[in-house]
């Protein structure tokens, strides 16, 4: 038990040391961030699939292993996404939701899933292999062509995730 706690501890500092938790940004803002400027705050499913693609990519050898070191890293996210004001209604929500992320809730669809984009936008790659479309973004992997069994985007759906 004593182990346990005291690896969720570490994890939990190492997280957010990543972040800058001693200077401008904590994982939980930057988390917020992600969600804010990328779901377009229209559904908790939205919201909770962006987070885990972030928390992919951390988990991921490619990417940095932060956070924050994920959402600022340049030409991946919004324009300003580090630096933009958040305000608005939906706020409590992505607060909510990027708590949630950080204690370990995934959406149940994105897998292993580490690309979005809007749902309406069609990319014209043959190595998509997409996943779930939800809260206006549809997530997909990247894969091999003769392992892409879903090249285009599946119809929305809404309510998997519970606050």
């Amino acid at each position: 038990m004593r182990l346990r706690v005291l690896a969720i501890a570490g994890t939990a500092l190492a997280l957010l040391s990543g972040c800058g938790m001693f200077s401008r940004h904590s994982a939980q803002d930057c988390m917020e961030r992600a969600m804010f400027f990328e779901s377009i705050r229209s559904s908790r499913d939205g919201m909770i699939a962006v987070g885990s693609v972030v928390m992919n990519r951390v988990a991921s050898d490619q990417y940095p292993d932060s956070v924050c070191g994920v959402v600022a890293q340049k030409n991946q996210f919004a324009p300003g996404i580090m630096s933009r004001k958040m305000n608005g209604r939906g706020l409590p929500l992505v607060q909510e939701a990027a708590r949630s992320v950080l204690r370990g809730e995934r959406h149940p669809l994105t897998g292993n899933a580490m690309f979005f984009h809007a749902a309406s936008y069609r990319a014209g790659y043959d190595n998509m292999h997409y996943v779930v479309t939800t809260g206006g973004n549809a997530f997909y992997e990247r894969r091999d062509v003769t392992r892409v069994t879903q090249p285009v985007p599946l119809p929305a759906i809404e309510g998997i995730t519970h606050r």
